[in-house]
């Protein structure tokens, strides 16, 4: 089965989200990847990844990753934030990367911890590092930095030197370690 059978079958499954596929990646020399990303809006996230994984002409039975882009001023962006899902068919030996774009103030995406448990960490990856809720989370809190912590670090409108937290911490010196 081709990615364009998963697109056909989203396409029937969900008519009103005019799933729209684009190219994951475009080459130097003008050469479209042949790896394909959609586009889902945040409510309709957990029905539509459950389809994915659940229904026989997709059957993505893996989240190989879970992750988040920060598009602060990129060209011809619209949204702040994206958490990028990459999922993977053994079944049908094809991939299919999925973005949901959310904004601040309260960047929020629902958890699909209970269609793949192994997106437990990520989310609490995103969560801590990009600010960025996931609804129905089991356990969501830092993962990395500590649950004082006010900012997310790798949003790009975080300062490359830190916003005075190396100065909370004592020096450790060699004779003391």
């Amino acid at each position: 089965m081709a990615t364009a059978d998963v697109i056909e079958a989203l396409r029937q499954q969900f008519p009103e989200l005019e799933i729209e596929p684009r190219p994951l990646c475009r080459h130097l020399d003008g050469r479209e990847s042949d790896q394909t990303w959609v586009r889902l809006p945040p409510d309709r996230l957990f029905e539509v990844m459950a389809f994915l994984r659940d229904d026989p002409r997709t059957r993505f039975e893996q989240l190989i990753d879970l992750t988040c882009v920060d598009y602060l001023n990129f060209p011809e962006a619209e949204d702040r934030l994206a958490v990028v899902y990459a999922l993977l068919s053994l079944t049908h030996n094809h991939r299919l990367w999925v973005k949901v774009f959310v904004n601040d103030p309260d960047p929020e995406v629902p958890s699909v911890y209970e269609l793949w448990h192994g997106a437990d960490w990520p989310e609490r990856e995103v969560f801590d590092l990009f600010g960025i809720r996931f609804a129905g989370h089991p356990d969501l809190r830092r993962l990395l930095l500590p649950e004082d912590f006010k900012d997310h670090p790798l949003r790009k409108d975080y300062p490359l030197r830190g916003r005075g937290e190396r100065e909370a911490f004592d020096a450790i010196q060699r004779d003391s370690a």
